[in-house]
């Protein structure tokens, strides 16, 4: 597992409380969610104005889920990216099509 208190020290990346919140309950890294942004398979409009969604599949013999993350470009520092949520879909979700966020990151946002 990671350390929470070390994401506050990341120069690149602001966490929001929400974003912390689900890295602990979907099991994800902060590696992981780093990859997402930097290299990802798909990258949608967010929901929230001036944010971005991206993601990347991942896979299993069993299971297809995409790994999503929703980020903000900080507009104080425009190298600091400010990561808001981040959630598994399972299966395989539509493309160009308004994508789920859940009502406590909505609130992180505003």
């Amino acid at each position: 597992m990671f350390n929470i208190k070390a994401l506050e020290k990341d120069g690149s990346y602001f966490w929001t409380n929400h974003s912390k919140h689900k890295l602990l309950q979907y099991g994800l890294s902060p590696g992981l969610v780093k990859k997402v942004i930097n290299h990802p398979e798909r990258v949608e409009r967010g929901i929230a104005s001036d944010t971005t969604a991206s993601m990347i599949r991942k896979d299993g013999k069993k299971n297809k889920k995409e790994i999503w993350v929703m980020h903000q470009k900080q507009t104080k520092n425009r190298r600091k990216i400010k990561i808001i949520s981040a959630w598994i879909y399972p299966g395989m979700s539509p493309k160009g099509k308004e994508i789920f966020i859940p009502e406590d990151a909505w609130k992180e946002i505003k």
